[in-house]
């Protein structure tokens, strides 16, 4: 049995495939709404049969607004029999030579038709949320109970000014953000500065006025592989997407703690403005406990009023030369992975500088692409 190669968190695979009406159907054009991904195997066949059945009873789930079904398969008698109908949000692939199974990692020549069933739930940015093995038409009734759970899509509405940020659900899993948490408590914590321009060196200084915050800088080589190979993975991708800039290089692993005891907050502040920061693209921010404090939001005063957010796990990504500030923690302990992303243009300005630096802790992530 093949294990699935897209986890949750991870792009989907995107695929071109001739479906029931379009003879080049492309999946990157299906943003905007909760896709479920169903590889069936066949229709034909005793599960096929019983999970279409399961699927097609719930077909008022799938409007084509909200959610759409995508059902892939793999055995050619499914269109000689006109075995799957196709709607306008349901929609049938054929995958006869296992492309789009082999791109999901579900292709195996050792099971029927040569695909493991599987069902993948597929964000509105095209990001894979749950997978699931299908096994009895339970497995896909249960996956769209799931959708039925999901925040709805909004209605289309009028863009407000915002800042230009990324934001990007599922970086790190619940359990990885909960070593991390742990971690921090249990190696502790020291206070944090921030960088000024003395002369021609970088420093770093202490002012409550400022900023307060703890760090604890994540010295664990396994640790600090997880969180470089999630960020290679999940949101690297996500960044040359949006703003076509090809991330290699990380600076610091470190877990940032804003206490409302001691009024957790950083003032505004640009993250590139001395001599040995100058090489800094963009700002991480993940947050890994959204649900257990109040404030603590980023704010970008440049462009507005509003607030960000990531939930548990996700990222807010910006470029460092914007003016933010983290907002004041009025209640409970946020805890956040805080790194800075660049790439090999900028290194080169880092070696420059590196006289000035004080106190980074520099990883290239191009040594973990194979």
């Amino acid at each position: 049995m093949s294990i699935p190669t897209v986890l949750p968190g991870d792009a989907a695979p995107w695929f071109k495939v001739r479906s029931v009406a379009n003879e080049r159907f492309h999946f990157d054009t299906c943003a905007g709404r909760y896709l479920l991904l169903v590889f069936l195997g066949s229709a034909g066949s005793a599960l096929g049969q019983a999970a279409m059945q399961a699927l097609q009873a719930r077909k008022e789930v799938f409007n084509g607004f909200n959610a759409a079904l995508f059902v892939v398969s793999a055995d050619p008698a499914d269109e000689k029999s006109n075995r799957l109908a196709e709607t306008g949000s349901i929609k049938t692939f054929w995958d006869f030579g296992h492309d789009v199974a082999r791109l999901y990692g579900v292709a195996d020549e050792q099971q029927a038709f040569g695909v493991t069933p599987t069902l993948f739930l597929v964000d509105y940015g095209l990001r894979v949320m749950a997978v699931r093995p299908l096994r009895s038409a339970e497995d896909a009734a249960a996956m769209v109970d799931i959708v039925t759970r999901l925040p709805p899509i909004p209605a289309p509405a009028p863009a407000a000014p915002q800042a230009p940020v990324l934001v990007v659900e599922h970086v790190f899993e619940p359990a990885l953000c909960r070593v991390l948490i742990d971690t921090y408590e249990k190696q502790g914590a020291v206070d944090s500065g921030y960088m000024t321009q003395i002369g021609d060196k970088t420093v770093g200084v202490v002012d409550y006025g400022h900023k307060r915050r703890q760090d604890c800088l994540i010295k664990d080589e396994g640790l600090m592989a997880a969180t470089r190979g999630r960020i290679l993975r999940r949101l690297v991708p996500q960044i040359e997407k949006a703003y076509q800039f090809k991330v290699t290089r990380m600076e610091r692993y470190i877990v940032a703690c804003y206490d409302a005891q001691i009024g957790g907050y950083f003032r505004p502040h640009r993250d590139n403005t001395t001599t040995g920061t100058a090489h800094r693209r963009f700002a991480v921010t993940i947050n890994l406990n959204t649900e257990e404090y109040q404030g603590g939001d980023l704010r970008f005063p440049e462009y507005g009023s509003r607030l960000f957010r990531a939930p548990t796990g996700g990222a807010v990504v910006f470029s460092c030369g914007i003016l933010h500030e983290a907002t004041a923690v009025t209640s409970g302990r946020r805890y956040a992975f805080l790194p800075f992303l660049y790439d090999e243009a900028a290194a080169e300005i880092r070696a420059r500088n590196v006289g000035s630096i004080v106190g980074s802790s520099v990883r290239p992530l191009q040594d973990e692409v194979s």
